[in-house]
């Protein structure tokens, strides 16, 4: 499974331990101008600073015509600027590059090529690249098949933090998948992803607690998680909807409004691990 990476504007600054480059005025002006929607100036001022030698510039370059934003979508000038900044060392750059040759958008489709720009971007530890070439270890994709290699590079990701290597590392642990099968494992790092916003993880916790694999059963919270869920990501792909509905016809109406109580505990920003915490010492639902 390759985890779904938006784009997102670069933060000033954010490499410049890593690549030096010029600090010129206009940068943080063409962030402010993207961040606000203003995509025809951030793509001027974007032009000044690429042609002082700017590395983020060229990125930000790539990002407005990958998305046509401000300009006509065009995936060959931003597999250019991509380049141009991925060949100076940019990690966001490598990544994003790695994608487009990955899919063969704006250029030829090479996998191999694409698990060498995403190493060299996963090596600086940039977690969105160190997923990716643990989605290309663990099927096999440019490089040797090698899932113990995929779990080394999902858990990097992981442990900054980042939701999709902990979701990966869940997934991987739910289904034995490079690792053997633990359900306890996968509860660990489902819970961690679910904290972080993740809706996939947050529906996939609530089907650990509607099974009771890895952790005792609840249906409580299982029914509050899948709502969580469906509020944090509403689109059809998201099965979260269905399963919450299909818990409740075996719930009591006491319990399905304790359940959608316990949501909006959830809800609040850095709640959600200490209301699981303070639920698995509370009598269970079932």
């Amino acid at each position: 499974m390759k985890p779904t990476l938006q784009a997102a504007i670069l933060a000033i600054g954010i490499f410049t331990s890593l690549i030096p480059t010029p600090a010129l005025a206009s940068f943080p002006e063409a962030v402010a101008a993207q961040a606000r929607g203003d995509y025809a100036s951030a793509l001027k001022l974007y032009r000044i600073e690429a042609q002082q030698g700017h590395i983020e510039a060229h990125t930000n370059l790539g990002l407005l015509y990958e998305k046509g934003n401000g300009v006509a979508q065009d995936y060959k000038e931003a597999a250019k600027w991509y380049r141009l900044a991925a060949d100076k060392g940019s990690a966001a750059a490598q990544n994003y590059l790695g994608l487009m040759v990955e899919d063969g958008v704006g250029v030829k489709q090479d996998y191999k090529e694409a698990t060498k720009w995403y190493r060299l971007a996963a090596e600086q530890g940039y977690a969105a690249a160190q997923i990716n070439l643990g989605v290309a270890y663990m099927n096999g994709v440019g490089l040797p098949q090698d899932k113990a290699e995929a779990m080394r590079w999902y858990l990097r990701a992981a442990e900054q933090g980042d939701a999709n290597g902990q979701y990966n590392m869940a997934l991987a642990y739910s289904r034995g998948y490079g690792v053997q099968q633990d359900f306890k494992e996968a509860v660990k790092w489902y819970r961690l992803a679910a904290a972080n916003g993740h809706a996939s993880a947050q529906n996939n916790l609530g089907t650990m607690f509607t099974t009771g694999r890895g952790i005792p059963a609840n249906r409580v919270l299982a029914y509050a998680l899948f709502n969580l869920s469906a509020i944090s990501d509403p689109s059809r792909e998201n099965k979260a909807a269905a399963n919450r509905n299909g818990l409740a016809a075996s719930m009591s109406a006491q319990d399905i409004e304790s359940a959608k109580e316990l949501t909006l505990e959830l809800k609040q920003p850095g709640n959600l691990l200490k209301v699981l915490d303070a639920q698995s010492s509370a009598p269970v639902a079932n």
